[in-house]
């Protein structure tokens, strides 16, 4: 796996909204419904989805600009920098090779080496798992992986309520919407993939879709909405009401508000990955009555009167 930055295209430090954007223009150029038989979009797509898992994910970047999990999201084995002199040898030295001993084979190939399981007890899973060198013991192939969408609304994705899910093979799952999701991202469900007999199953690469609104648009995790106002409101100014997605709420507006005015409803947006939620920028709209009214007529011919005088 390449530099997670360098995949989106992205500096270090990079603002988020850089690099939901980024990713959202890579998902979109190499998505697989887009090339279909194309294996090097194929794996494109899969490369920039692993890469927005590290860096879309404020703890996980964190850790990875640290050197603690490296671009696969793993933890870094260390320890062995300070010895110098090449592979596990000592620097100047004779050559002791950590690996070969590690494994139980010794300077010289033969045994009596250190033992793996030392390693792994001091130094966790991740010497296990880097099978590096020649002999290393790897572990049954995976399983492959399938691909699934699923179509949310708004409101789903607001309430972060659980939904079932066929995946390809006919085996249902429930599935969360994750906070902070955005059209066009592809979440991995691991080990719900393709079984491959005695090996790790594959994983579901599943994309999420969210369905257009009929009064919301979305910027981020921030919702925009236009919303009407009677006349009468706009001139005395006063509470109206504001559609959210968990229901209308009343809002206080002043006098004399034209059309066009946004006010900002905090909290009342989506969900964040850090567990806030964005706003609702509600912008109004001034309506006339849907009927002739004499008395606005009136009042309207006096003012036009006044004004020429």
């Amino acid at each position: 796996m390449r530099n997670p930055y360098d995949v989106l295209g992205v500096p270090k430090g990079a603002p988020e909204a850089d690099i939901k954007k980024a990713y959202r223009k890579l998902a979109k150029a190499y998505h697989p419904d887009r090339n279909q038989g194309d294996a090097k979009a194929k794996d494109r797509f899969a490369e920039a989805n692993s890469a927005y898992e590290i860096l879309g994910d404020a703890g996980k970047r964190a850790q990875f600009d640290r050197g603690e999990i490296d671009a696969d999201g793993k933890p870094r084995a260390t320890g062995f920098e300070g010895f110098g002199g090449g592979r596990g040898g000592f620097a100047g030295g004779g050559g002791f090779d950590f690996e070969s001993a590690a494994r139980g084979r010794g300077p010289a190939g033969g045994g009596g080496g250190i033992g793996e399981d030392i390693f792994s007890h001091l130094f966790g899973d991740a010497f296990r798992a880097a099978g590096a060198g020649p002999g290393a013991q790897r572990g049954p192939a995976k399983g492959e992986d399938v691909a699934a969408e699923l179509s949310v609304t708004l409101e789903q994705v607001g309430s972060e309520e659980k939904l079932r899910l066929t995946l390809p093979g006919g085996r249902d799952v429930d599935v969360v919407v994750p906070k902070g999701v955005v059209d066009g991202q592809t979440i991995r469900l691991r080990g719900l993939g393709q079984p491959n007999g005695r090996g790790t199953p594959g994983d579901a690469l599943l994309t999420i879709r969210i369905l257009p609104h009929p009064r919301f648009t979305v910027d981020g995790a921030d919702l925009r909405a236009s919303v009407e106002v009677p006349l009468e409101d706009a001139i005395l100014g006063g509470p109206i009401r504001v559609p959210t997605l968990t229901g209308a709420v009343e809002m206080k507006i002043p006098a004399m508000t034209g059309s066009g005015r946004t006010f900002r409803l905090k909290g009342k947006g989506l969900p964040k990955k850090d567990g806030t939620r964005g706003d609702l920028f509600a912008t109004t709209a001034v309506t006339l009555p849907a009927t002739e009214d004499p008395a606005l007529t009136e009042f309207a011919n006096a003012r036009r009167a006044a004004k020429a005088g």
